[in-house]
């Protein structure tokens, strides 16, 4: 049985270090697929737009605009993420 397959009353059972350890790995788990998920999308939306006709090997070319292509992603993402957290704070803080 895994630690998922518990009823909710085992789960209560629990110690607070084991729920401190389990919550631990969800949240490295969930923050692994976030990372395989965004480099996943931002291959997918840089290929399509760098890369005209696929080969054995990229030229400089396809090379500087996929390198560029992820710089800007990246940028987004992150400009996206902080707004996204601040929002987050605020509303917390109003809310508390």
């Amino acid at each position: 049985m895994s630690d998922f397959d518990m009823g909710s009353s085992s789960a209560g059972m629990l110690d607070s270090s084991k729920r401190a350890q389990l919550m631990d790995q969800v949240k490295s788990q969930i923050a692994v697929a976030a990372a395989q998920e965004l480099l996943q999308k931002m291959s997918d939306k840089c290929f399509k737009k760098c890369i005209y006709k696929p080969g054995t090997s990229l030229d400089n070319s396809e090379q500087k605009c996929i390198a560029l292509c992820m710089d800007r992603y990246m940028d987004s993402w992150n400009t996206v993420s902080r707004a996204y957290n601040a929002r987050l704070q605020r509303e917390h803080s109003m809310g508390h």
